[in-house]
Formats: C-alpha cells, structure tokens, sequence
C-alpha cells in the first residue's frame, strides 16, 4: 500500500511542478511512476477498479494542485474540471491497462500516446473545454526547449512527454542489464532539446526585421468592484491618461479586455452603430486627436437588436421588443469612422457560456460572464485581421484572453496575414495566484508557434512584450501594478509550418486511436470465430433411450 501511495504522489508531484515553477522537464519523468504503479495489477474486475482509483486519484490531485486558483471566480469550474481530468484521461490510462494484460505491449502503448492526445484534442475541441493541462503546455516557461513548436505545437510536447515516459519506464522494467533501453531513453529525453537548440540558431534576426511601436496599458481596476463602482468618467479618464503617456510616434496602443460598455455602464455599445455611442466616440476622438496615424486596440462588451418572433439565436436574451446578443468585442479604432472588430471565439465554461445540451438549459439564466455580462456570449465562426486601410500600420489581430490558450485558434489570423499579436484580457478574477502567471506564459508559446512578436495588455496580471522566440522583455507590468510601458516589437510575414497546419498531430493521433480500437475488436471477434465449438456432452436421458 505505501509503495502505491508513494508512487502515486510522485506523479502528482512531478506533473504539478511544470506549471507551478519547476519547468516542463519534470513532465518527462512524470508519468512513469503511474506506470509501474499499475504493473501492480492483473486481470479481473476488482483490480482493474482499484487501479482505476489510483489513477483517478492521480489526476484529480494534479488538476487540483494547478488549478485550484479557478476557484475564486468559478467555484464550479475548478469541480469540474477535477472530474473531467480524472474521468477522460483516467480512461486512457485504463484503456492503456486493458490491453497490456492482453495485447503486445508496442499496441498498448500506441493506444496510451494516441488515446492521450486524442483526449488532449477532444478536450481543446469539445463544448466543455478547459486544455489548460495539455502536456504540451507545462513548457511555456522553457521556450528554449520546445523551439519546434513552429512545426508541431504543443501536441509535439505532449507527444514527447508521452514517448519519453514511455522510454523511461521500459528501461526501468529492463534493469540495468538492458543499457540499449536505457541509452534510447536518454536519447528520447535529449534529442528534441538538441533539435530545439538547433531550430534557435537557425532563426532570422528579428532585430533586422521591421518594427512597429506598441504601448500597452495596464489600469489595475479591482474586477468585483472597482471595476463596476467607479465612475465610468472617472475610469476614462485613467484609462486615457495612461494611454496618453505613448510617445508621440507610436504604432499600437493597447487596452485590456472589456474597457468600454460593461454591464455597469448606462450606456451599451451597439453593434449595428458603434460609434453612435458617447464611450466610443470618447475612446475614438481621442486617438483623432493625440495619435492620428495610430491604431487603438481595446476591448469592449457589445450588444446586437434583433426583431423577431422567435429566438434568433441560441446565446439571445429578450429585452423589451428585442431580442439580444452580447459579445466580448475586441475594436480597432484609429480616429476616422472606420473601425475594425472581434468578437471572442472560445468561452470560458461555466461563466461565458454552457454546453448545448437540453439537460443544461435550466442553468443558462444563471451563467455569470467574466467580462460583466450575464448569459452566455455570442460567438463568430470567422478570422478578423486588422488592416490598416490608411497604409500607415502592418496588419494585426486581438485575441481575448482565453483565446490565448488554442493554438491553433490562435494561428488562424497569422495565416491569413497578421505581422503582429495583441492579446487582451482581465486576470483579476484569479487574485494574486498562479493563475495569472501561467495564462501569460502561455503567450509565449503562441508566440513560438506562430513566430509573432505578442503585445499582452491585462486589465491586471501581467502586461508585457514576447519576442517571436518565445522570449519576454525585461519592461513589464506585474500583478497590482498600474501604468503604461512601451516597446518596439517585430514585424513578421513569414507563416510557419504549425501557422498553416494546425493540430495536425492531434488529427494524425485521433485516426491511429480510431483504428487501432478497430483493429483490436476485429481481431477479437475473429478469434472467437475461428474458436472450435465445444462438442454437447450427452445427458442421461439420452443414455437411457440408448439402452
């Protein structure tokens, strides 16, 4: 029993470092404890749910270590993410279990790496989305190991994580008479270290590329209740203020998520005529003003009208006559009536939005968003890029908050022709916790991926300045800090192979899961085809007729 329970916490342990300080390495190392911790356990239906007990504990305590900091906004988030790491990923691990008591081992550990990024994928993908623990993840600190993510992305790192675990554990199982096991080992840990290096030295100089001009600003509203109790003048005018200490000759000025027309504000922001709204024209003259051949990116809550008997969409609330949809908007202004928008793609569950599913319906009144609002959020299908019709800025893109989480939702404008990234967003729903340090090292890896220079503005949390090889500059905002910093970032046009692709890998991994399951259950109902049909013993009434 202690020998399982030590085993048990070791993985919990290792795992848990990579996103509380440690480092992704500790990932390579951390899923080969579990592993023998299951050799512990043969055939028959008692052991395999005591295994299963173990693994769900296991995970459970691993979501909760790096995740309990969901807590202070979403009470509910944090339970339900706990259950949906234990459930999905402890049915890999079992589904691994299964067929290593009853296939060759190479099958069973194609279904443990296909079957856990397939999972990783379903979970980034699926209506209750919360990726923030995919394995490929935890190297967000490490940017100088996984310089490959411009071909794979992080599922590259949760398949090296998975082989290297893989290697480990065999040599271990080999002993130390087997050195061919463990020097393959070595070389599974090493070589995409070595490949990463590689990948560095080969990079163009940035500093040679062209350079816009960013500011970014961090106004350090509390989020419960500065943020829904001071004036909406009184905010403008730090806002604007600190957007004014720019230097004259700025590109890019950047304000956090949900700036403008929050539910605390008499006044919404309508989408059919935005700029008919006092706050805009506020936010958009002063631009005409201050920075007229600048663009100002800042993030908003919005509302559509529409007329109609019926509901017009599945996120619309009634409101008198009207039925309404609310977004969280990121706007593009430059002091003309031209302006440019984005709307949030990917929603927080539980607080922007819930599943599609009837048994959930009763709920939706209830959902409070993070960016103010209550119900859940419209969403678009589409890429926005910023261009700048003037001819004065490179073209750019905002992603909100946690859209900086999906790569491949992230690369989307970069392939469609975006130089250069802004990432907006609110923290302060996380408190001093790790939550807002790792949700902005998680920039860095979208930066890597996409080989874009990354603006971050944070309502609070961190604001900051990410080179296109995943490196910060030393001139940021930390957490309770307010202020304005600015940088000269680079421009890029080159779009790399990840940028194109996408989670290729993931899709790779989800056909090999798909038929290797098949194959199994073909080769099983052939077996018992080809079994000979034992012959009828003969009973005694039988015998009796005879005689």
């Amino acid at each position: 029993m202690s020998k399982r329970v030590l085993l048990s916490l070791s993985s919990v342990l290792l795992l848990s470092l990579a996103w509380l300080g440690g480092g992704g390495l500790f990932l390579l190392p951390a899923l080969t404890p579990l592993l023998l911790l299951l050799e512990e356990y043969d055939k028959g239906r008692r052991p395999f749910w005591r295994a299963y007990g173990w693994v769900a504990l296991t995970f459970g305590l691993w979501c909760a270590a790096c995740t309990w900091w969901v807590w202070y906004a979403a009470a509910v988030g944090t339970i339900a993410a706990t259950i949906v790491q234990m459930t999905l990923f402890g049915a890999v691990m079992m589904l691994y279990h299964f067929f290593r008591l009853r296939t060759k081992r190479s099958f069973a550990y194609l279904i443990l790496v296909t079957g856990w990024i397939a999972a990783e994928h379903l979970y980034l993908r699926g209506q209750v989305s919360f990726p923030w623990l995919l394995l490929g993840n935890g190297f967000a600190n490490q940017p100088w190991a996984v310089q490959w993510y411009e071909w794979t992305g992080v599922f590259g790192g949760s398949l090296w994580v998975l082989l290297s675990n893989i290697a480990l554990f065999e040599a271990i199982r080999a002993g130390k008479g087997c050195k061919t096991k463990a020097v393959r080992a070595a070389l599974v840990i090493v070589l995409p270290m070595v490949v990463s290096g590689g990948v560095a030295l080969c990079q163009p100089d940035y500093e040679e590329m062209p350079k816009a001009k960013v500011t970014v600003v961090q106004p350090n509203f509390e989020p419960y209740e500065e943020k829904y109790t001071i004036p909406r003048e009184q905010q403008d005018m730090i806002m604007l203020s600190l957007a004014a200490e720019a230097p004259e000759d700025v590109d890019f000025i950047v304000l956090p998520e949900t700036v403008l027309g929050d539910i605390s504000s008499s006044e919404w922001i309508w989408e059919e005529e935005p700029l008919s709204s006092e706050v805009m024209r506020r936010y958009n003259g002063f631009m005409a003003a201050r920075y007229p051949e600048a663009e100002l990116v800042v993030g908003a809550m919005t509302s559509r009208r529409y007329q109609s008997d019926t509901r017009p969409t599945r996120t619309a609330r009634k409101l008198g006559i009207y039925w309404i949809d609310r977004y969280n908007t990121a706007f593009r202004l430059n002091g003309t009536d031209t302006l440019a928008r984005h709307h949030k793609s990917k929603l927080v569950i539980g607080v922007e939005m819930m599943p599609d599913w009837k048994i959930l319906n009763i709920l939706e009144n209830t959902i409070v968003s993070l960016g103010g609002t209550t119900g859940g959020l419209g969403t678009d299908n589409f890429v926005t890029v910023f261009r700048d019709q003037r001819g004065y800025n490179a073209p750019s893109s905002a992603q909100i908050c946690y859209e900086s989480i999906y790569g491949e939702h992230f690369s989307k404008p970069v392939a469609e022709g975006a130089e250069l990234m802004f990432v907006i967003t609110n923290d302060g729903w996380w408190h001093d916790t790790p939550g807002h340090r790792q949700h902005f090292s998680y920039s860095r890896l979208r930066a890597i991926e996409n080989r874009r220079s990354i603006a971050r503005s944070a309502n609070t949390g961190i604001s900051g300045f990410i080179t296109p090889t995943g490196k910060v500059l030393d001139e940021k905002l930390g957490w309770d800090e307010r202020g304005a910093i600015t940088a000269e970032v680079a421009l890029n046009n080159r779009v790399t192979f990840y940028s194109r692709m996408g989670d290729y890998i993931a899709r790779i991994s989800n056909l090999l899961f798909l038929l290797a399951i098949l194959y199994y259950i073909a080769i099983y109902f052939r077996r018992k085809a080809d079994e000979p049909t034992p012959k009828s013993k003969p009973n005694s009434t039988n015998i009796k007729k005879k005689k």
